[in-house]
């Protein structure tokens, strides 16, 4: 509740706010969040897991679909890349913005205006017949991303009372965010491979439609009274800073490190977002302030996420290279093989909020990520034949269970303690972070495979091997190297 006033409830669960003089609202009372009933509170869980879900398989659902595209589309091979990076640029770029305009607006708003372009981008893109049609549907689905994640996170924050009932919807929510990334693999090999790679857009349009026509139980949230102002400097900046940053990473992932464009993109993006902490200081209503950033538990917190994500859907990539350049496996066969890792996610999610209540938000986050280490080393070992494939499948199981307790850590850390009016916030860091490290991981394990390769000559199934193998120990070092920092940052007083 804001400050000054009591919730009552109404026969039938209608909530009102009641003033602390005891007068109930005009038509010029700000309006705040209201805790729904128990059953409509599982409906909004399960409109915004379903959007959630949803934007999670759109990540990787047309991965797999790529050469089909292609052929189908008339996409360079060059050009391919774009059908997924114009994604990953809008849906991170675009996430601090929107989730602050998320407070400033109306999540609800928000959230069902994101819906409504994920739908009409995704009938779009079904439809498209040139590689322009197709990339401007996939940056609307980004678009959408951008809108929608933050501004549902921070109705599911703010619909939920802290404590064990939000860390059991941060633990489904983030369960359904990992197993979406993994999902989107399988789901794409068996549309293209059945239907076609269009369905995989097709199927996003009468789930947007399920979600608007759910539009009456989904609450909506905070509402300032005052008119504030948006920091267009500061979303400029960020903004522009995250796209270069987005950009030179996969740029560098797809032609090299030494790519003159993907050089020119890290500096100016390391460039802008160095200098928004500058900007934010100087305007008198920040985008994100800068005593923000400096808690300890929105800092550290965000970067534990970022690695988190960053080190698991890498590992997607890298085993994906491995089942199908190594050991020949079709795509729909490599999709299928992740259906253990989406197990692992989902019991990861399960398990957290009682991993949390017992061992707390903090050592949720080390003992996540080190298990998370400890089962991804072993597969330093995988060899050029099919008898490592059933050890693989146990230790992807046992990482996505791992990465899980770790990233509901993440989630529970980075949002606790705010206030309602800075939900939308944390929030939108929270999932700038997530979609960062989703985009951040893979460019740079790519490299370190290439590196690798290029090192021992031709490009072939034992070099490739060699790669693998080599990225695998950097991603469980990595790890176990964040486990370490951030947990001693976040216990230190």
């Amino acid at each position: 509740m804001g400050p000054g006033g009591v919730g009552c409830w109404l026969p039938g669960g209608r909530g009102v706010i009641v003033g602390a003089d005891g007068s109930l609202p005009g038509k010029d009372t700000p309006m705040v969040s209201v805790v729904p009933t128990t059953t409509r509170r599982r409906l909004v869980l399960v409109v915004l897991l379903t959007a959630g879900f949803t934007l999670a398989v759109d990540f990787s659902i047309l991965n797999v679909a790529l050469p089909a595209i292609g052929a189908d589309v008339g996409f360079t091979l060059d050009g391919l890349q774009w059908v997924a990076t114009a994604f990953a640029l809008c849906a991170a770029g675009f996430t601090p913005l929107f989730g602050r305009l998320a407070d400033l607006l109306g999540r609800r708003r928000l959230f069902l205006s994101g819906m409504a372009l994920l739908g009409t981008g995704s009938l779009v893109g079904g439809l498209a017949t040139s590689p322009t049609a197709l990339l401007a549907a996939r940056v609307a689905q980004g678009l959408a991303a951008a809108a929608v994640t933050p501004a549902a996170l921070s109705l599911l924050t703010t619909t939920f009372p802290e404590g064990a009932e939000r860390d059991r919807a941060l633990g489904l929510n983030g369960a359904l965010m990992a197993a979406g990334f993994t999902t989107g693999a399988v789901l794409g090999g068996l549309l293209t491979d059945l239907l076609s790679w269009r369905w995989a857009l097709f199927l996003n349009v009468p789930i947007a439609a399920a979600v608007l026509l759910a539009a009456p139980w989904v609450p909506a949230g905070t509402r300032s009274g005052a008119r504030p102002r948006l920091d267009v400097p500061g979303a400029i900046t960020v903004t522009l800073g995250l796209l270069a940053l987005v950009f030179g990473l996969t740029t560098a992932g797809g032609r090299g490190w030494a790519d003159p464009t993907a050089l020119v993109a890290l500096v100016l993006g390391a460039a802008l977002l160095g200098l928004f902490p500058v900007v934010e200081r100087r305007v008198a209503e920040p985008l994100v302030p800068v005593s923000f950033l400096r808690r300890r538990t929105v800092g550290w917190g965000n970067l534990a996420g970022l690695l988190a994500f960053a080190t698991e859907t890498s590992l997607v990539f890298l085993l994906t290279l491995y089942l199908q350049e190594v050991l020949g496996f079709s795509p729909l066969a490599a999709g299928l093989s992740f259906a253990a890792l989406g197990v692992g996610t989902v019991l990861g999610g399960a398990l957290a909020p009682r991993v949390i209540a017992r061992l707390g938000a903090t050592r949720a986050i080390v003992v996540g990520l080190s298990a998370q280490a400890a089962a991804t080393l072993p597969l330093v070992l995988l060899g050029p034949t099919t008898a490592m494939v059933v050890p693989l499948l146990v230790a992807t199981f046992a990482g996505g269970v791992a990465n899980l307790v770790a990233i509901v850590g993440f989630m529970t850390t980075a949002t606790s303690g705010l206030p309602d009016h800075e939900q939308g916030l944390a929030t939108g860091l929270a999932t700038t972070s997530q979609q960062v490290g989703i985009t951040l991981g893979i460019p740079v394990m790519s490299a370190v495979v290439t590196a690798n390769v290029h090192s021992s000559g031709a490009e072939t199934a034992a070099t490739v091997l060699s790669g693998v193998t080599a990225a695998i120990r950097v991603n469980a070092l990595l790890a176990a190297a964040t486990a370490v920092v951030v947990g001693s940052a976040l216990r230190r007083r």
